[in-house]
């Protein structure tokens, strides 16, 4: 295997990792590496990639619809007002992840991110997006790196700010997964779908 891109079942050239699954297609061809804007679906993204930490990806998208419904839509207002009683209900929800460090991480991230103004995290996230000039498209998954100066750039600056559970990993993941770099490989045909 040459690590680069593969033929899918319409004859298409996709990234290896999208054809394992019905699952991952879909969400290669049709979000993975898109501009996504706005703090709470930020928001959530970055939930979900913590909670993803240590797992296949698969696990967190195919339980994505049950973390949504736990944490109130990822809506930071809602989650940052979760009590006690909240996290024994996520503990015990077996729709997510039920880890306590990262549920815990969760709320706090929230509560964190509900005194900043409208925007912030947005703003503060995509302020990290390098010059895609300066990256030449990927030709193999070898490629493609797992960490970068702007990811840990990115987490180092989040945790400043009093978040958790986002190390340089996890922010390259983000910013991958939100269109803040395309890590298609270079003959994908989703390359380029993302601008």
């Amino acid at each position: 295997m040459s690590g680069g891109a593969e033929a899918a079942p319409d004859g298409g050239l996709r990234c290896p990792w999208g054809l394992s699954t019905e699952d991952y297609l879909t969400y290669h061809d049709t979000e993975w590496g898109r501009p996504v804007h706005g703090d709470d679906a930020l928001f959530e993204r970055l939930c979900l990639e913590a909670f993803q930490s240590g797992l296949s990806w698969l696990t967190i998208l195919r339980r994505r619809e049950g973390f949504r419904s736990a944490f109130a839509g990822f809506k930071i207002p809602a989650v940052a007002d979760f009590t006690d009683a909240d996290k024994e209900r996520l503990l015990a929800d077996a729709g997510i992840i039920r880890n306590r460090a990262k549920i815990d991480a969760t709320l706090a991230n929230a509560k964190v991110l509900a005194d900043w103004r409208a925007g912030e995290l947005d703003e503060l996230i995509w302020s990290y997006a390098p010059d895609p000039a300066g990256r030449p498209a990927p030709r193999t998954v070898g490629d493609v790196p797992a960490v970068t100066p702007e990811s840990t750039a990115l987490a180092k600056d989040l945790k400043k700010r009093g978040l958790r559970f986002v190390g340089p990993t996890t922010a390259y993941a983000l910013m991958q997964a939100c269109g803040l770099v395309d890590d298609h490989l270079a003959d994908c045909v989703a390359r380029g779908t993302g601008a």
